[in-house]
């Protein structure tokens, strides 16, 4: 998922938590266990980076999950669903195959807001006694099923509620082609539970097949195996061979066409935009040749995007073969892509080798940050790639600035027990996380660091992992007993240490510098139409928003405006930084963009900061209440969660 930039007002409770590997827990020495979960203590040549303690008791589970997968897990997920617009339901059955430790007599999922019918075992005609636990605020209810010794398959009856949060039921008037209604998922990071009734942890993975009944008119997608064809009956059929995390089950259904990119790639997107995304996304295959020649092979079979309605609250989703993107990035030259690369990078880093509890979930953004600027430099080179690093590094300071530089949220490995594992979803974790790998490439040299990498993917593939587990692997083959190369990299200060260590690799952008000399040269008195910026790429364009002084007159404003046609840019992320200088100077010559691009699209990238800088003036937080009032009805639950609380909405509403 490409989500960075947010600002996060709460602060870590005390307790850290930690994830056994599920799968191996019923097999494994319990000792051997906690190595893999938590780091081997530390030798002797490791002596300057402290030993991660040992988990125990409750701390051996995933806080944010009510399974108990060394008890019972589940291995696949058979769904027979039907999708009802008029009522906004999704009902049906979810079957679930299982394996069960010896003595084991109960199944634990999680479920929140699902209505449950009822529960069979195997092919047992009646039903089996199962509980609802008590609703907690995030995590749902604990659906706690009685199995016997021998049960293989758990059959569940159920259906959503037509306010299930990962669900979003968009009106024909919400979507490009205005005759058909439109629904999305969206899982990441718990609301999987909120739509089927699963073990909703990164560190249960899951193979699955499901068939899905829409409205004939309608097609229906999933991150599986997808028929291209459309069904007259309204009846699609998919499957996913291979394990994935809960978080990564997701279903679109809607009015939509299909386009191939290339043998092994294609987009599905509304009649009206399928052509101008097909164009957009056009060197998707070039990007998957270039990081299968860095990391190995992609293992995924196809590699598809699902371009959604703007309502999509990030830029976009890694849902394994079927990416979910972002109209926003549809900028009509390509300049925005990089997101694809970040998602298409996923498959390697996140899909393939996941975080085993959302404390480490900066192993799959921080990685997948990395990959993406290795794709971007292969197709585009070096000087490219410094720009996107360069623009990441600006967005990782103004995040810790926010946060507060001795925050524990700039911790690589987080504390999120008792709060909405949303709230990692920072900076800190993709930008921080991506430094912190260039750093060991630095350290110890591309090919080495390459070589490392490529047979990290491949010995942790379709695995859950965590932080402690990774340091392991990075000082039993990278580091090697290297205590000079141990002490160089500080694994401690970057991983468990607030802030940005004084080791962050330094970049230069040759082209950012001539950016730089021509906002000295406005401020000097030049004319904007007189700067040499004919010829600039999104990323030079952002430097220059980003460079310019944050006080500016309307004369000055206008003079931009004028000159660049900023309030009418077609460049989602030119346009969004734009509008930040437009609040903080009050040019209201622009607020009709302002109020435009708030209502068009629900990303929350550019929602929250907008809101925010608007929620810090009375003037401001009216407007921004009144904006909010007609936008919100919009927006998927994940970015009102966030917006609510910036406007303190219940109060105002």
């Amino acid at each position: 998922m490409r989500f960075p930039r947010t600002s996060v007002n709460h602060r870590l409770s005390a307790q850290a938590t930690t994830l056994l590997l599920p799968a191996l827990r019923a097999t494994l020495p319990a000792a051997l266990l906690l190595i893999l979960a938590c780091g081997a203590p530390a030798s002797d040549d490791t002596a300057t980076t402290a030993a991660v303690p040992a988990p125990t008791g409750d701390n051996m589970l995933d806080v944010h999950s009510y399974a108990k997968p060394d008890e019972a897990v589940v291995r696949h997920l058979d769904l027979d669903l039907a999708v009802d617009f008029e009522a906004r339901k999704i009902s049906g059955r979810a079957s679930l195959t299982i394996d069960t430790s010896a003595g084991a007599t109960q199944l634990h999922l999680d479920s929140r807001g699902l209505d449950i019918a009822a529960v069979f075992l195997d092919d047992a005609s009646e039903p089996t006694t199962f509980a609802l636990g008590e609703d907690v605020p995030l995590l749902g209810s604990e659906l706690t099923i009685e199995i016997e010794p021998t049960t293989q398959v758990v059959h569940v009856d159920y259906a959503t509620q037509p306010q299930a949060a990962a669900v979003q039921w968009l009106d024909p008037a919400q979507t490009a082609g205005g005759q058909h209604p439109f629904l999305f998922t969206q899982g990441q990071a718990i609301l999987t539970r909120t739509w089927v009734p699963c073990q909703d942890s990164p560190g249960v993975r899951v193979t699955y097949s499901a068939k899905v009944q829409v409205p004939p008119a309608l097609v229906a997608v999933m991150s599986a195996e997808n028929q291209i064809e459309r069904a007259p009956d309204g009846i699609y059929t998919f499957d996913m061979p291979q394990a994935v995390p809960p978080y990564l089950l997701a279903l679109a259904v809607g009015d939509l066409e299909f386009r191939s990119l290339g043998p092994r790639s294609g987009v599905f997107a509304e009649p009206s935009v399928v052509e101008k995304a097909a164009y957009e996304f056009g060197e998707t295959e070039e990007m998957m040749a270039a990081v299968e020649r860095l990391y190995g092979p992609y293992r995924w079979g196809r590699y598809d995007i699902l371009v959604l309605p703007p309502s999509f609250p990030f830029g976009g989703m890694e849902n394994p073969r079927l990416t979910f993107a972002t109209p926003t990035i549809l900028a009509g030259d390509r300049s925005l892509v990089a997101l694809i690369a970040h998602e298409l990078a996923h498959s390697w880093s996140g899909n393939l080798v996941t975080n085993a509890t959302w404390n480490d979930f900066w192993l799959n953004e921080g990685f997948t940050v990395y990959l993406e600027r290795r794709i971007m430099e292969e197709l585009n080179g070096p000087e490219y790639a410094a720009m996107l690093t360069l623009l990441g590094l600006q967005d990782l300071q103004g995040q810790i600035e926010d946060l507060g530089a001795t925050s524990r949220d700039t911790h690589l490995y987080l504390d999120l027990a008792g709060r909405d594992p949303d709230e990692g979803m920072t900076d800190i974790a993709y930008e921080k996380g991506y430094f912190f790998l260039r750093m060991l490439e630095e350290a110890v040299g591309r090919e080495r660091w390459d070589s490392f990498l490529k047979a990290y993917f491949d010995r942790n593939a379709f695995q859950s992992l965590t932080t402690a587990g990774f340091i392991e692997q990075l000082r039993a083959d990278l580091l090697a007993g290297d205590a000079d190369l141990t002490a160089t990299v500080r694994l401690d200060d970057w991983i468990y240490g607030a802030g940005l260590p004084s080791n962050v690799p330094a970049i230069e952008s040759p082209a950012f510098v001539k950016v730089e000399a021509q906002v000295d040269s406005w401020a000097g008195g030049a004319a904007a139409d007189s700067l040499a910026a004919d010829e600039w790429t999104t990323h030079e364009w952002l430097h220059f928003l980003r460079s310019l002084p944050a006080e500016l007159d309307k004369t000055q404003m206008q003079e931009l405006d004028t000159a660049f046609e900023f309030s009418g840019s077609g460049n989602s992320e030119v346009l969004h930084a734009w509008l930040h200088h437009v609040i903080a100077n009050g040019y209201e010559p622009a607020y009709p963009a302002l109020e435009a691009f708030l209502t068009g699209m629900g990303r929350r990238k550019f929602l929250q900061p907008l809101y925010e800088r608007l929620a810090k003036t009375e003037e401001g937080l009216a407007m921004a209440r009144r904006i909010y009032t007609v936008a919100r009805p919009s927006y998927h639950s994940i970015s009102t969660t966030t917006i609510d609380e910036i406007l303190n909405w219940d109060a105002a509403s």
